[in-house]
C-alpha cells in the first residue's frame, strides 16, 4: 500500500484505533510531538504516519493536516501535498501555515502564478511565522525572484537562532541547486546544533554537490556517530566515496 493510503482526509477516523491509541493515553498532542520529533530528525516517512494518527484523534487538527502537507512536501510528493492541502483548506480556508504550504506545492510542481498567489493569502491571514517566511522564499526562488533572500533572512530571525530554520532554508536551496548558499545556511544551522546528526547530513549533501568529496565524507561519518541509523546516511556515504573514487582516476589520468 502507498504512503497516501493511510492518510486521513478527517471524514470517517478509524474508530478502533482511537480506541487503542486512547488506551494507551496517545492523543493528539501524543503524536503531534511524536512527529515533530521524527521531523526534526529527518525522519519524514514516520512523521507523516505520525500526523496521520494524530488526525485519527482529531480529524480537525489544523497542526495535523498542515503537518501531512508539508512532510509530502519534504519527501518530494508534490502533487499529492497539493491534494492533500486542497482537502484541508476544505475545513480551514483562513489556515494561514496550510496556505503557505499550498503556495511551495504549487511553486515545486511549476505553477509559479498559483504558488505566489497562495503565498499571498497566506501573509495576509499571519505574517509572522518562520514557516510562512520560509515558504515564501521558495515560491520565490522557484520563480527566480532576488526577494528571495530576504524572505529567508527573515525566517532566520523570526526563529531566533533555532537551527531548524537554517537547515530547512539549505533543503530549499538545495532542491533549487543553489548549493552555495544551501552549504551555507547548513553551516549557520552546525553552529547552532553541532550534535544534530541530521545537519551533518545536510552538510554533507552540500559538500558533495559541490564537488568536496573528502569534506563530505567526514560529514556523513559524523552524522553517522551521532545516529546510526541517520536517514539515507548509507547511501550518501556509498555516493560520496564513488565520487571520491572516480575523481582520483581522472586526476591520475590528467597527471599522466
Amino acid at each position: 500500500m502507498s504512503r497516501f493510503g493511510n492518510l486521513e482526509f478527517g471524514e470517517n477516523p478509524r474508530a478502533e484505533s482511537a480506541s487503542q491509541s486512547h488506551a494507551l493515553n496517545k492523543d493528539e498532542a501524543y503524536y503531534l510531538r511524536e512527529a515533530g520529533e521524527f521531523f526534526e530528525s529527518g525522519r519524514f516517512e514516520q512523521a507523516l504516519r505520525s500526523y496521520a494518527k494524530a488526525l485519527e484523534q482529531n480529524p480537525k487538527s489544523a497542526a495535523g493536516w498542515t503537518g501531512q502537507v508539508r512532510m509530502l512536501i519534504e519527501l518530494g510528493e508534490f502533487k499529492e501535498a497539493k491534494l492533500w492541502a486542497e482537502k484541508a483548506l476544505a475545513l480551514f480556508p483562513r489556515e494561514g501555515e496550510l496556505l503557505a504550504a499550498k503556495a511551495v506545492a504549487l511553486a515545486r510542481i511549476g505553477d509559479g502564478k498559483g504558488a505566489l498567489a497562495f503565498s499571498d493569502a497566506s501573509m495576509e491571514v499571519e505574517a509572522n511565522t518562520p514557516y510562512i517566511w520560509l515558504a515564501r522564499g521558495d515560491v520565490l526562488m522557484a520563480r527566480k525572484e532576488k526577494r528571495a533572500a530576504y524572505c529567508f533572512e527573515k525566517a532566520i530571525l523570526l526563529a531566533r537562532d533555532h537551527w531548524l530554520w537554517p537547515w530547512l532554508a539549505s533543503r530549499v536551496h538545495l532542491f533549487y541547486k543553489q548549493t552555495a548558499q544551501a552549504l551555507k545556511f547548513a553551516q549557520q544551522a552546525l553552529n547552532l546544533a553541532a550534535t544534530r546528526a541530521i545537519v551533518w547530513q545536510q552538510l554533507g549533501r552540500c559538500e558533495l554537490a559541490l564537488g568536496l568529496d573528502a569534506k563530505a565524507q567526514q560529514s556523513f561519518a559524523r552524522a553517522r556517530e551521532l545516529d546510526r541509523e541517520c536517514p539515507d546516511i548509507e547511501r550518501l556515504t556509498m555516493e560520496a566515496g564513488k565520487t571520491s573514487f572516480f575523481t582520483r582516476i581522472l586526476r591520475r589520468f590528467s597527471l599522466g
